[in-house]
Order: structure tokens, then sequence, then C-alpha cells
């Protein structure tokens, strides 16, 4: 049976004597507008531009991955611009936590450390010292002593985040947790945790590589299109000025199975290398293995390759990755994996000079895609000279940034092109 922990009648979200109706028209806009700036423009760009006061973020990750670190940077920041932190070590000493701030350089007198895990404590000390941002490192470690339960359980995390949002609503306070994650990735702890909070960010990456990509996956006061990508260094993590030529760095020019597509993250596009292995199977059942890419995209495409480009690669064992270890949901990138594909499968190079960008239909169409003018300029910025978009986007293009534009209508057409 689950414990439940009756709150007093003065731990309700509003105090019934302060209790007002209001017209959504009387509410101070101006007031709800103000955003607190983090100094990382990575991270604000993926809030929505910057942190509303009184909200509550849930920010999850692998461990290793650059959480905590992310987030005492953020707090260097918030107190060079006037903020009052507070960081919550709840997994670590306050020597432990000053030694790793000062490895990353972070100072400022302004961020005040409380090692407690005592949500009764903790709710008081807050209540005295009135921060404006509260920084929790980790949910996972706050309990009430009221529940039987050990910290991190069910009913000691509903607690603890209902508490904390209580406390966020009230007091006008912004409050940042971080989560820990199960072996799937997902936020450990029940679903609901993620319904309460009002932002949920995910820190992605592997821990051998250098790359880390900060992406909302909910987010009240903004877009869960946008993506902040850093690097992890010595000193901390570093933000990616231009992603697009960072994620192109490593590209090998001339090689087969390599093309490039231009994806939209929010209002952001990356160009991106889609890659592609087609190779003779040596077992019954050819694999079909994608990174980055929907494997069901994959194998959608691969249909349409057989049936209406006469491609055969039933037999072939098909590996496709993105690049640089981001993830790619939009159909615009369909052309440049078929491209991609069709390059390996005759081992042909693609020409460098070329960008890709369409839907590819079940009928073997090349469907229109939006934003293609913006994906075009960013193209022309790092160097690229032509681009085989869908001829249904042409109507709306005003400017082409200088690229010879081949316009198609179906897939045979693209692939026709590449064979000159």
């Amino acid at each position: 049976m689950e414990e439940e922990l009756r709150q007093p009648a003065k731990n309700a979200l509003l105090p019934a004597a302060d209790v007002q109706i209001m017209t959504l028209a009387d509410v101070n806009e101006g007031k709800d507008a103000v955003r607190l700036k983090t100094g990382s423009k990575e991270l604000d760009r993926v809030l929505g531009g910057g942190l509303i006061p009184g909200s509550l973020v849930l920010i999850g990750g692998d461990p290793g991955i650059g959480k905590s670190t992310l987030v005492l940077q953020a707090a260097q920041g918030l107190g060079c611009d006037g903020q009052k932190v507070l960081y919550i070590a709840g997994e670590e000493s306050a020597a432990q936590l000053s030694l790793r701030a000062k490895r990353l350089g972070v100072t400022n007198k302004k961020i005040m450390v409380l090692a407690e895990t005592d949500m009764n404590i903790l709710e008081e000390q807050v209540r005295k010292v009135r921060p404006d941002v509260v920084i929790v490192d980790s949910i996972q470690t706050v309990y009430r002593p009221e529940l039987s339960s050990a910290a991190g359980s069910v009913s000691q995390l509903k607690e603890a985040t209902s508490a904390w949002l209580r406390l966020a609503k009230t007091e006008n306070v912004t409050v940042l947790l971080i989560g820990h994650v199960t072996k799937e990735g997902q936020i450990a702890g029940p679903r609901i945790l993620e319904h309460m909070v009002d932002c949920v960010l995910y820190f992605e990456g592997d821990r051998q590589h250098l790359y880390r990509i900060l992406r909302a996956v909910k987010n009240r006061f903004g877009s869960t299109h946008e993506i902040g990508i850093f690097t992890m260094e010595a000193a901390g993590l570093k933000e990616v000025e231009n992603p697009s030529e960072w994620l192109l760095s490593q590209r090998s020019p001339g090689a087969a199975g390599s093309v490039v597509t231009a994806s939209m993250e929010g209002t952001r596009p990356l160009l991106v290398e889609i890659q592609a292995l087609v190779t003779p199977t040596r077992y019954g059942n050819p694999r079909r293995t994608a990174t980055g890419v929907e494997i069901n995209r994959v194998a959608l495409i691969l249909a349409v390759l057989e049936r209406h480009v006469g491609i055969q690669i039933q037999d072939y064992d098909v590996f496709v990755n993105a690049a640089g270890g981001v993830r790619l949901i939009e159909p615009a990138v369909d052309l440049a994996v078929a491209a991609s594909l069709v390059s390996s499968f005759r081992d042909q190079a693609v020409a460098s000079e070329y960008l890709f960008l369409g839907e590819v239909g079940l009928a073997g169409e090349v469907r229109g895609i939006p934003h293609l003018e913006q994906r075009l300029h960013e193209g022309a910025r790092l160097g690229f000279k032509r681009a085989i978009v869908p001829k249904f986007s042409l109507s709306s293009l005003q400017s082409a940034a200088g690229l010879q534009i081949n316009a198609v209508s179906t897939l045979r057409e693209a692939i026709e092109i590449l064979a000159h």
C-alpha cells in the first residue's frame, strides 16, 4: 500500500485568507514575462529565454553526464546577475561541493550552500533565507521524516516534489530539481513527477565523448523544439557557438554513403551529416540499424527505394547514422537518408557541395518541408553550392541564398541527379 502524508491546512497552495479571483486580463503580464538569465545562452535558449520566477524545472540525465556541472555554472551566472541562489547538496558535503566549484571557477558570493535532505528543514530554511533560485541536487535524496519509507521511494518522491511545487508558487522562488534516470533513460520515479513540474530537460550525450545535448521535452513557458549543445572540458561545460560547423568538422569529403542535410531544432537550422553503410549480409536475415534516425523511417525509405526506384537492397545489411550524436525526428531528412543509402549501395561518393532536403512519401514522391529558406541560408553560410529540394516548397521560397537549386517531385528524379 502506498503511503500518503496528510498536509495540515496551512500547507495548502494558497492561504484561504489570501485567495483572490481575477480575470485573465487583470493578470500582470509584465511581471510574468520577466526571466532570470543563467549566463548560458544555450541553457536560456532551451528554457525559452531564461528561468521564470516561481517555476519548477526538472533536469534528468545519465550519471556523470554533467547535470551538476550545468546547474553549478548556471548558479554562477544567476549570481552574477544579482540573483540569490541556494544550492542544496544532497549527495555530497559542502566541502566537496566547494572543491568542485573552485575547479569550475564558480566563486560568486551570492551562492549559498546547504547540505541537508530533511524536507521539513529545507522548507524552513527557504522561507527564512528567501532565495531567488533553489537548486536541489538531487530530488531522490530529499525525504519527509514523517514517512517511514526510504528516500527515493515513490511516496517520498511525490511528497518532496509536491513540497517544492508549493514553495515555488507561494514564495515565488525558482526551483531546479536534478533527477536520476533509469536504465531506459527516463526520470526515475512515478510519471506524475513530470506532470507536476513546469519544465522537463534531458541532458544527453556519451560520457566517452565531449559533446552534450540539452533538450526540453516539456516546457510550459517556451518551445520544446530547441536544443542546447555543449562540450565537456576540464574547466566544465563550454557552449558550442556554431553547432553546424562543429557537427560537420570531422566529415570526410569523398566518402561513399555520406551526405548532408539541414534539420530544424526549434528556430535553429542544424547541418548534420547522414552516414549510411550498405553491405552484403553474411547471415539469413539482413540487419537494419539506425542511430540518431528513426528506424521506422529508414525501413520506409528502403521500401520506397526498392518499389519506386528499383534499388534492390533486401539482401544487404543497412546501417544509418546521424553523425555527432544528434537525434533527427523530422521527416525533412528523408531525402538525405535515401541519398546516403544509394551512395553506399553503389559505392559512389556524392559531391560535397550538395545539400539534401525533403520528405519521402510512400508513393515515391518528395513532399514539401517548412523553413526551407532558413535551411538554405545555413547551408550557404558553410560553403554549400547546390541543394536538392522538393518542388512543392519553391512557391514559398523568397531567396535561395545563392545556391543552385535542383527541384524534384519524386525520389527517382533525385537519385537520377546523383548519377550524373
